[in-house]
């Protein structure tokens, strides 16, 4: 009797422990596939707003957020997975001592009331394997509904990057749309720079003397050096302080006609010759050139000009307007440029 009490339990464990395992390495294939989809997608949206500027930044720090959760949650899953691994080992291994704690007592049976003891120890131990089996099984529960528990919550993070990339889509249009009025505004800007940059130059032609020293190249004003400073100077001499007071005068009227949100200003350029400066209160020609753009500008802001509406540079003898070597080209090249721009 008790072995075929033995033979029915035996029977009884075998039927649903394969059809298990299967349902269980389905299941493992199944999130494997939808991670893999999902670690893709992470990976093509990642590359697809990595180039995003300034105005993505908030939205980029949301799905590196998310990213960081998914990556968390994954090392959980692969936690539980290898813990499921673990307990299915030994679920094996303890069903293989049963069946041989089970054959086992099957042969004592056999041996008749002189192996009631032995019997009675071995049937201890094959409750305790049972027991054991049993605690595996409610691990295994436990695995699965913590797996269900991760797939809901890939399911969230699947559908908040779903509409962090709408929001992106959006932020995109928004983008283009917005660069394409201000590439508008910036050019009726222009326009309209360039309207009293033409107004200003035809008054300063109006207002300076028509001297040989002072030239229109192209968009800027040009004044001879000898015209505004003694040579090695650059303090202005009174000639010079004439001619300023003149472009001054222009100057105040265009701040007047200019509206304020056009930014504006007049860039004073100062160059020299190609000769080595002699003067001690310089030590080269870049600080001669600078000096006198500095000049310039300090004396127009002393006559009411908006320093904010004021630049000098100094380019030495590195910018000649005539290549040339003779006395002739490197007095055309000392000089002072007046140029209207935008800032």
């Amino acid at each position: 009797m008790a072995t075929a009490l033995a033979r029915r339990r035996r029977g009884g464990d075998a039927p649903y422990w394969p059809g298990f395992v299967d349902a269980m390495a389905q299941l493992l294939l199944v999130i494997t596939f939808l991670l893999s989809v999902f670690i893709v997608a992470q990976f093509l949206l990642a590359r697809e707003i990595s180039g995003q500027d300034s105005a993505l930044g908030q939205l980029r720090s949301k799905i590196a957020e998310l990213s960081e959760l998914l990556a968390l949650e994954q090392s959980a899953k692969s936690e539980l997975e290898t813990s499921l691994t673990a307990l299915t080992d030994d679920l094996a291994a303890e069903k293989g001592k049963t069946s041989r704690l089970t054959a086992l007592l099957e042969g004592e049976s056999e041996k008749g009331s002189a192996a009631g003891t032995t019997i009675s120890g071995l049937q201890t131990t094959l409750d305790k394997e049972k027991q054991i089996s049993s605690e595996a099984l409610a691990k295994v529960e436990l695995l699965n509904q913590q797996l269900g528990a991760l797939r809901r919550q890939i399911s969230q993070l699947a559908s908040l990057l779903s509409d962090a990339e709408a929001r992106n889509v959006s932020s995109q249009s928004q983008i283009v749309d917005l660069g394409k009025r201000l590439n508008s505004a910036l050019a009726q800007r222009v326009q309209e720079l360039s309207r009293y940059r033409s107004e200003f130059f035809g008054r300063l032609r109006q207002i300076l003397s028509q001297r040989s020293g002072i030239l229109v190249v192209g968009d800027r004003f040009v004044f001879q050096s000898e015209v505004l400073f003694s040579k090695g100077s650059a303090d202005l001499n009174p000639p010079g302080e004439i001619e300023m007071d003149k472009l001054a005068q222009a100057l105040i009227q265009l701040e007047k006609e200019i509206p304020e949100d056009i930014a504006w200003v007049l860039r004073v350029d100062g160059h020299t010759d190609s000769d080595p400066i002699l003067s001690s209160a310089f030590r080269s020609n870049w600080e001669l050139s600078s000096a006198r753009a500095i000049a310039v500008v300090k004396y127009l802001i002393e006559k009411g000009i908006n320093p904010k509406h004021l630049v000098a540079a100094g380019f030495g003898e590195f910018q000649p307007i005539d290549p040339g070597v003779g006395e002739d080209a490197k007095s055309r090249n000392r000089r002072i440029e007046l140029k209207l721009t935008e800032r």
